[in-house]
């Protein structure tokens, strides 16, 4: 019998970013550059998702917004800036 270490490691998400990682992307359409605070998995309804803290805030609707929560499919990495 395993311990729960080996349990979470097999069931458990695997991150696609690590914390500190820069990307850039769109979010509602408006373009953004950021670094990852978070890549998590909270439930299996909303699926994995990531926190950006952004480099310059975003005004959307009449609000600011330091940071972000965006899916993986909005994000990429920044290789050079």
């Amino acid at each position: 019998m395993g311990n729960q270490t080996d349990y979470f490691n097999r069931i458990g998400y695997k991150h696609t970013y690590d914390i500190g990682d820069r990307v850039f992307g769109k979010w509602n359409k408006i373009p953004f550059i950021g670094t990852v605070g978070n890549d998590r998995k909270i439930n299996d309804i909303d699926g994995p998702e990531i926190t950006i803290h952004l480099d310059l805030p975003l005004k959307f609707k009449n609000t600011i917004h330091n940071f972000i929560i965006v899916k993986h499919k909005d994000v990429k990495k920044l290789t050079e800036h």
